[in-house]
């Protein structure tokens, strides 16, 4: 169901203003541009989209395979179909935070224009660099990921615990959590 992955492809999607991207724009927005992934590593992501039906391949352009205004939609009777798709995480719950979520995403978007408007208010529009000198000083959440997870709770978002939203955060760019010996520390730093 929504993953850190669909949470990664719209991003670059939203991001480039496109509906399709090529292999290679996909794969160099997430290990050159983004420093995300490492060249091996973007090319397996891709990849590993593509074989989920996270991503559909048309010729030499690359589409998303998902809508939040269509999961917004779904019925119960389409409840009952995907708990009969073996190649999900069959969970009724979860299959009803996906639909109840993608509702609550799209109000998020009706009120601050975007989600990427109301969800970079928690770190005040900036990305948090947190300068570690070691992995150990890497926390599972954050006060920022509390509140977070509170307002999108608020909102009836389902499945967004603290945990969730700080690898959320993580994921897309909202905290530079790279160690400083890292060798994407400064890279990093550079984009943001």
């Amino acid at each position: 169901m929504t993953s850190d992955a669909e949470i990664i492809i719209t991003f670059l999607y939203k991001r480039s203003g496109k509906d399709e991207l090529s292999f290679s724009d996909l794969y160099l927005n997430l290990s050159m541009e983004l420093n995300w992934f490492t060249p091996d590593d973007a090319k397996a992501f891709v990849n590993t989209a593509i074989k989920q039906e996270l991503l559909i391949k048309k010729g030499d352009l690359i589409k998303p395979n998902f809508d939040y205004n269509k999961i917004a939609k779904y019925t119960k009777q389409k409840v009952e179909e995907l708990m009969n798709n073996k190649g999900i995480i069959r969970n009724t719950l979860k299959i009803e935070s996906v639909i109840s979520n993608a509702k609550a995403f799209l109000n998020v978007q009706k009120e601050f224009g975007s989600f990427n408007n109301y969800i970079w208010k928690f770190v005040n529009y900036k990305t948090i660099d947190n300068k570690f000198k070691d992995l150990s000083e890497l926390p599972s959440k954050t006060e920022q990921s509390e509140q977070m997870s509170k307002d999108l709770k608020k909102r009836r978002f389902k499945f967004v615990g603290p945990t969730i939203c700080y690898a959320f955060m993580q994921a897309v760019g909202m905290v530079n959590d790279h160690v400083i010996n890292c060798f994407r520390y400064e890279d990093i730093n550079k984009i943001v």
